[in-house]
């Protein structure tokens, strides 16, 4: 991959891909949803429901997901395990253009219920940047369950990321009611396309989105703006739209 100066400007993507399956589960889309991805250009990609490469029709294919997508065009990545069911696992992941320097999933599941994950990674940035925090998280179906889950990201934020570093938290927030806002106030979080609009983002299901499940929340960050993204090929890619920003970073001191 070729190196460009840094700008100060990131680019950040998130979508659910489904396992790398179509909305019908029918046949597996990821080459298209690679082509996809890159399109986009974006520095920092977070990802839902990625297949870990447990699966003997994904190893034998391309093996981890996030390693496929991530190929030649994001030089490093970070996965954080959710869920095993009959020897196969699923969670979330990180593609980054700068170094990951750490990376901790946090299981945020509740007893008895399908599990959740918060995964945590600090990227390096060049030019003597502070480093970025970024947390991709795919909340649960219940709002009970979101309520406790949003209570452990906020937690995780005022523990673990410094007050004066940038942070972005993007997934799958399942908040159909668009309660979450209020909730992450309180650890400084607002989220990108309310600001912007004064509601999120239409992107589920993908062929025609009513449901604003998905968001790109930031703090310590000069300014973020939604990014338009095209309805194809992404309506035939996953059940969920993808969601991009331009977030442009405060000047390091």
């Amino acid at each position: 991959m070729t190196a460009h100066p840094f700008s100060g400007t990131l680019r950040v993507l998130t979508v659910n891909i489904h396992k790398g399956y179509d909305v019908f589960n029918s046949r597996s889309v990821l080459h298209e949803l690679r082509e996809a991805v890159r399109a986009v250009r974006s520095d920092v990609v977070f990802l839902q429901e990625v297949d870990g490469g447990t699966s003997s029709r994904s190893v034998a294919e391309i093996g981890a997901q996030y390693e496929f997508l991530a190929d030649e065009i994001w030089p490093d990545h970070a996965y954080g395990r959710n869920a095993v069911a009959e020897g196969l696992d699923h969670g979330n992941a990180v593609l980054s253009r700068y170094p990951v320097l750490r990376s901790h999933n946090h299981d945020i599941s509740l007893p008895g219920v399908e599990p959740r994950g918060l995964l945590h990674c600090e990227l390096a940035l060049p030019d003597g940047q502070p480093a970025l925090h970024v947390m991709c998280a795919h909340l649960g179906l219940r709002e009970s369950h979101r309520r406790h889950q949003l209570a452990r990201l906020c937690a995780t934020v005022q523990a673990e990321v410094p007050t004066d570093a940038p942070l972005v938290v993007a997934g799958d927030f399942n908040d159909w009611r668009s309660r979450a806002d209020e909730q992450l106030a309180p650890c400084g979080l607002s989220e990108v396309f309310r600001q912007a609009h004064g509601h999120h983002a239409r992107s589920f299901p993908a062929r025609w989105p009513v449901l604003r499940l998905d968001r790109i929340y930031v703090r310590g960050v000069a300014s973020a703006l939604p990014v338009p993204m095209p309805r194809r090929p992404w309506a035939q890619l996953s059940d969920h739209a993808p969601v991009a920003a331009e977030i442009q970073l405060l000047e390091a001191v």
